[in-house]
């Protein structure tokens, strides 16, 4: 597919307050996704609970995604899914201790939703969110987050036989070794979109792990939005920045803006067309990261501030989103 190819009909992002039982009586409404301990429960496959805390508000919005058609929902085993027919939600949540740690429980999440997703009318996975408790807790190789990447690779490699998708994986300060997983797969294929400023994930050498991220840093839909991966201060493979809250910022957002220009956005990348989270490890720098993402990108269409741990314990913050790109 051209990076240009003409669009489809379009899902559409954003963030609502709004009840959860009102959103959920929408017949377009294709996800549904609270964070931290005030979102309600729900045991509808819409709706999905990460445990991240908000910050700055107390209440975080809800993420709703809505489809372009009436939408089916349902469960396949340990998957809750829902489709409007071009669009598909999946999400999945499996206990560490069931499967050995971290590791496996990643390879048994891949190995559920590659199949699910390959089997249905949306087969191509495009997005992907991965949160798991405390993602830096051990040393070298024996870090978790080093071990879920291994996890993911097999049951990726497995089970999931395509391009990279766009990806995140943040941890949580909750304790509880439960890894969310959850993603936007769709009818037509995306282009995966690489960061000229940066190393593609993949291809990390070999001090970052044994088993290389395996994500793409974007992807762009048949519907001409860009679907941007956890970004933050990392120029060619290397962290930038140790310590530097503001500078790490001006790293992420020099980032975001090359990868949403590569993917064929107007100069200077995003705009009110953009909508992020940015995961802020330490609660103390959030009201200041939210200050500069408002002064640095003043017409962003959202912005939601969650507590997380980055992958490599430098870094203090990483943002992703979406992003509609113009014509």
């Amino acid at each position: 597919m051209s990076l240009h190819a003409a669009p489809v009909a379009p899902l559409a992002i954003r963030y609502e307050h709004a009840a959860l039982d009102a959103l959920l009586a929408a017949d377009d409404v294709l996800a549904v996704i609270g964070f931290g301990r005030a979102a309600p429960a729900s045991d509808d496959p819409r709706v999905l609970r990460v445990g991240l805390e908000p910050l700055v508000a107390e209440v975080a919005p809800f993420e709703v995604w809505r489809g372009v058609a009436p939408v089916r929902h349902g469960r396949d085993g340990e998957l809750a899914w829902s489709s409007d027919g071009e669009h598909l939600f999946f999400a999945i949540e499996v206990d560490e201790a069931a499967h050995g740690g971290i590791g496996g429980a990643a390879e048994h999440a891949y190995a559920c939703l590659g199949p699910f997703v390959a089997a249905s009318d949306t087969p191509h996975i495009l997005r992907l969110w991965n949160y798991l408790d405390a993602i830096n807790l051990g040393d070298g190789d024996d870090e978790r987050y080093r071990r879920f990447c291994a996890g993911r690779a097999r049951g990726m490699d497995a089970h999931v036989p395509a391009r990279y998708p766009a990806a995140t994986a943040i941890g949580r300060h909750d304790g509880v070794r439960r890894l969310q997983v959850y993603g936007l797969a769709a009818r037509h294929a995306g282009t995966p979109v690489e960061n000229p400023r940066q190393v593609s994930a993949w291809r990390y050498p070999r001090e970052y792990g044994p088993t290389a991220p395996t994500f793409a840093r974007g992807m762009r839909t048949a519907s001409a939005e860009l679907l941007i991966s956890g970004t933050a201060a990392v120029v060619g493979h290397a962290s930038r920045h140790a310590g530097d809250i503001d500078a790490q910022l001006d790293e992420t957002i020099a980032n975001l803006q090359s990868l949403a220009i590569e993917a064929g956005a107007r100069p200077p990348g995003l705009d009110g067309h953009s909508v992020m989270k940015a995961y802020v490890r330490r609660e103390a720098d959030a009201p200041h990261v939210a200050a500069m993402l408002h002064a640095r990108l003043p017409s962003l269409g959202g912005l939601v501030l969650l507590g997380g741990d980055i992958c490599r314990r430098e870094l203090l913050v990483e943002v992703d989103g979406v992003h509609v790109l113009g014509d």
